[in-house]
């Protein structure tokens, strides 16, 4: 049986077909990555820039205390109503 390992003209041009199949896997899950996980990462201050629509903003920091209970429905519209004044009008959903 003539195999590979066997062959005394060395393992000619089948050499370079290893290398060839990971560097393909390995562009192919970079440009999977690139176009699914990566692309849709927002920035440390979300995907517009607007700091109002992180997680610690006051808005999102106000809905987490009325939510958990910390203030009642009142506060909660009497302080939205001072943020209101100095960040803007908010709109549906908590964003502007």
């Amino acid at each position: 049986m003539n195999t590979l390992a066997d062959w005394h003209g060395g393992p000619g041009p089948w050499i370079l077909f290893l290398p060839l199949i990971w560097a393909a896997v390995v562009i192919g899950a970079v440009t999977l990555l690139r176009r699914t996980v990566w692309r849709g990462r927002p920035g440390p201050r979300g995907a517009t820039g607007d700091p109002r629509l992180t997680g610690d903003s006051p808005l999102a920091v106000l809905g987490r205390r009325f939510a958990s209970g910390e203030i009642d429905e009142d506060e909660y519209w009497r302080r939205l109503s001072v943020l209101d004044e100095q960040f803007g009008p908010v709109g549906k959903g908590g964003t502007a």
